[in-house]
């Protein structure tokens, strides 16, 4: 089995652009996610410098809403980073399986959501990527997972990882990204995020992306040009804080900490993640894990 300073890498969980996602062992035994980065961009001086401080800041990044980054090598001739595992369904997975949440828990994980951001921004970092696949449902509640490490970075180019500096290319995903992420009018910080937590929230809420389906280039589209669709939302009360949260404009958008207050004053007391049918689900996928690891282990 292949090490990596002292990491056993189990098998593949991922190939992009920056690099590849292991699943793997620490030193210890803690199942975790080791991200190594492609030796070319690794090459890159501009890249080398961003990588090495948005590490730092996202090791920095501490709360029960984000999975932490245990430990990182970004000097290394093959960079990489050690990022807890999250074991569960996707938010979106855990909708489409379990049904539409009510309006309180819609209000809690929106303020988990929003408290992952917190988080995140409290080390100078913008997640830039907020989607469905990069929030897992687990037993301790939705965790937001892939932030902050050089994501967005491209050689010679930015990034959507620090406030105020925007990206080479557009980055996110189409029907999660911002209009500014998209035109470069402004840099991409926090209310790019507060987008990307609306459209979420608009998707938990009635089963489709407020700026709809199909290829992306209508999906961008929609996202510069259209209102989101919010027909089905709860009530005109979520209608109008989702409505501002996915506003074209930035500066219209409500901040982090002013969305938190709005959930967490609407949020269920008991936890949606802790009801019986998404608890049995969560379940499911540990299971599945624990099968996994015994059977690459065992090769």
């Amino acid at each position: 089995m292949v090490r990596l300073a002292g990491y056993r890498l189990v098998s593949q969980l991922g190939d992009g652009g920056t690099g590849t996602a292991h699943l793997a062992r620490s030193p210890a035994g803690q199942v975790v996610v080791v991200r190594t980065v492609r030796e070319p961009l690794a090459a890159e001086p501009l890249f080398r410098a961003r990588y090495r401080w948005e590490t730092a800041a996202a090791r920095a990044v501490r709360g029960p809403f984000t999975a932490a980054v245990l430990d990182a090598d970004p000097e290394a001739a093959v960079p990489w980073t050690a990022a807890e595992f999250c074991v569960g369904p996707s938010l979106s997975e855990a909708v489409a399986a379990l049904g539409l949440p009510d309006p309180g828990a819609l209000a809690a994980i929106g303020a988990s959501l929003a408290g992952a951001l917190t988080a995140i921004h409290a080390t100078g970092l913008v997640h830039g990527d907020l989607k469905p696949a990069n929030v897992v449902v687990t037993a301790a509640g939705p965790k937001v997972i892939d932030f902050g490490v050089a994501k967005a970075a491209v050689p010679g180019g930015g990034t959507a990882g620090r406030f105020g500096e925007p990206a080479a290319e557009p980055a996110g995903s189409p029907g999660f990204m911002a209009p500014e992420q998209i035109t470069h009018a402004v840099p991409a910080g926090a209310p790019a995020d507060v987008f990307a937590l609306g459209a979420l929230l608009g998707l938990c809420a009635t089963g489709r992306n407020p700026h709809g389906a199909g290829n992306a280039p209508h999906v961008i589209h929609r996202t510069l040009h259209e209102e989101p669709d919010l027909v089905g939302v709860p009530d005109q009360e979520w209608e109008a804080f989702l409505g501002g949260c996915l506003a074209k404009s930035p500066y219209a958008r409500p901040t982090v900490p002013e969305v938190l207050a709005w959930c967490v004053a609407r949020a269920t007391p008991y936890p949606w993640w802790e009801q019986e049918e998404v608890a049995a689900l969560i379940h499911v996928h540990e299971e599945s894990l624990a099968e996994r690891l015994s059977a690459e282990e065992q090769d």
